[in-house]
């Protein structure tokens, strides 16, 4: 079996690889691939492939723009941070995904279906799956973006205002960080769960403990590694950095 995987994150690819070879010792792997570009340049120089493990959220943007350009007839399994209307249309559509964190019984599952959508006239209607998935999605309604952010200043519940927040940092709570440098406890469960609440126009994941907002950003500075160590105006001496890999995104979305 040829499997491509389609991922940016290179600590998630190399995890995804490594479970991989363990279900499927026989399969041949390609990638990963990081972007919409490299991925659409693999497609039009190779053969496609039996099966795709492809992330939704690319360096460079989101995976469905590779098969609106590209014609693949071969099952595809999406991962992907929780989005209940992109779900709700995976299912629709028959189409798997795989929730992030992956974890190896989820993916002996997919890989279970796809073995028996293997031979079947099922497995001939995929690319009509696939079509159907990606006009529900151009047709999805825009999505809103939490706009106030409930935390606790000692026995009072405050709303902060999205403008006002310089970052969120998780410190065993998650704690909001607010342009004046307050620091609140909020009763969010994860920076995960923020991440869909946030509009990505104003708010950058920088690590896995810190997500940042740009209005609060003075700059960056470039480390001998590769790294980038943000300057934050509500927090100068917070050591907040972004990794080597990530420092394009990041850089984009900076300029943007």
């Amino acid at each position: 079996m040829h499997i491509l995987i389609i991922e940016d994150e290179p600590l998630v690819a190399r995890n995804l690889q490594n479970t991989v070879r363990q279900i499927e010792p026989e399969a041949r792997l390609d990638g990963p691939l990081e972007s919409v570009e490299a991925a659409i340049g693999w497609f039009r120089n190779n053969q496609t492939p039996d099966l795709i493990l492809s992330d939704i959220q690319l360096s460079d943007g989101v995976s469905f723009e590779i098969f609106r350009q590209v014609d693949t007839d071969c099952p595809i399994i999406f991962t992907t941070a929780y989005d209940d209307y992109a779900i709700r249309a995976f299912r629709l559509n028959s189409i798997d995904y795989l929730l992030k964190p992956i974890h190896e019984e989820d993916l002996k599952r997919a890989f279970a279906k796809y073995h028996r959508w293997r031979g079947t006239d099922r497995s001939n209607y995929f690319p009509t799956q696939l079509s159907n998935l990606l006009e529900q999605l151009d047709t999805r309604p825009s999505k809103s973006y939490k706009q106030r952010f409930l935390a606790h200043h000692q026995r009072t519940v405050v709303a902060v205002p999205a403008e006002r927040v310089a970052f969120f940092v998780r410190d065993e709570v998650i704690w909001l960080v607010t342009l004046e440098g307050q620091r609140l406890i909020t009763d969010y469960a994860s920076l995960d769960e923020l991440d869909e609440l946030l509009d990505p126009v104003h708010f950058f994941r920088a690590s896995r403990q810190y997500t940042i907002r740009k209005e609060a950003l003075e700059g960056y500075r470039t480390h001998h590694t590769g790294k980038l160590e943000l300057i934050v105006t509500a927090a100068p001496d917070e050591t907040i950095s972004v990794s080597k890999e990530k420092a394009p995104q990041f850089r984009r979305w900076f300029e943007e």
